[in-house]
């Protein structure tokens, strides 16, 4: 462990995970959501948002998001180096602090990276470590077989482009794929907070 006069000497607070650029202490940064991004020994910390993004292939995440944090000033960071024990105390034993109503809550700015697009978001409350389980749709409609697509259409296209005829047991095949796929959607857009299901959450 360095002592205290080393800690002293050190002018920033850490490198950048991916580019190796020195980072100062208070600087903004971000740090990756998934949680063995964020454990002791990896403890991945960010510059910017370009190497945030350039880790998330390597590390092979299916969905994760970028979290923007700042970080400690040269006093804290000494203090939590030469005493761990006091910043786990303070985790396990959170201080809690009344929000006065006229007071809104403090907004998180996220990088929500999903399918190989990334999008920027905001949001009122931190997101969790581990991803939450998205509402699901209203089952009402989960078993209904009425077909979702125009018959004649699917067929015409068949014959126009084989030559072949179409069996109707193929409409409900492809209505029971559609019905999955607008149900994959809906989570989609349930997540990101809209009303609304876009091109993109297919």
């Amino acid at each position: 462990m360095l002592t205290k006069e080393q800690l002293e000497a050190q002018t920033y607070w850490r490198k950048c995970s991916n580019c190796k650029q020195k980072m100062d202490f208070g600087c903004d940064h971000y740090v990756c959501n998934v949680s063995t991004c964020n454990r002791k020994r990896t403890g991945l910390v960010f510059c910017g948002v370009s190497c945030w993004d350039a880790h998330v292939p390597m590390m092979n995440h299916r969905e994760s998001w970028a979290i923007e944090k700042k970080a400690p000033s040269k006093d804290q960071w000494i203090q939590a180096t030469l005493d761990p024990s006091s910043q786990k105390a303070k985790r396990k034993a959170p201080e809690k602090k009344p929000i006065p109503q006229e007071e809104k809550p403090r907004t998180t700015k996220v990088l929500l990276r999903r399918g190989g697009e990334t999008r920027i978001k905001t949001q009122s409350q931190p997101l969790p470590q581990e991803r939450a389980t998205p509402p699901t749709p209203s089952p009402q409609n989960s078993n209904n077989q009425e077909v979702l697509v125009v018959a004649s259409k699917l067929k015409a296209y068949i014959r126009e482009k084989s030559g072949m005829s179409t069996s109707d047991g193929v409409l409900k095949a492809l209505s029971h794929h559609i019905r999955r796929w607008a149900d994959e959607a809906i989570i989609s857009a349930q997540r990101n907070e809209r009303k609304t299901v876009l091109d993109r959450d297919f």
